[in-house]
């Protein structure tokens, strides 16, 4: 039985990444992918849609020790 490797697309730049341990950057072909990736997140350019949370959502039990303003 021969072990194929699988290949996927880097998310970055779309590149064919072998999907083994060789590939230290996985799933992107390279840590300037990495980085790009990462900074598209922290600049709001990549998010996952859901629906916000209001203060009031949260249930806090009576006697609590937060603060009124958390």
């Amino acid at each position: 039985m021969s072990k194929t490797a699988t290949i996927i697309a880097c998310p970055t730049c779309k590149k064919s990444v072998a999907w083994n341990e060789k590939a230290i950057f996985r799933p992107f072909c390279s840590e300037r992918c990495k980085l790009i990736d990462l900074g598209e997140w922290a600049s709001g350019g990549h998010s996952i849609p859901a629906e916000p949370v209001l203060p009031e959502d949260f249930d806090v039990p009576a006697g609590s020790d937060l603060p009124e303003q958390y």
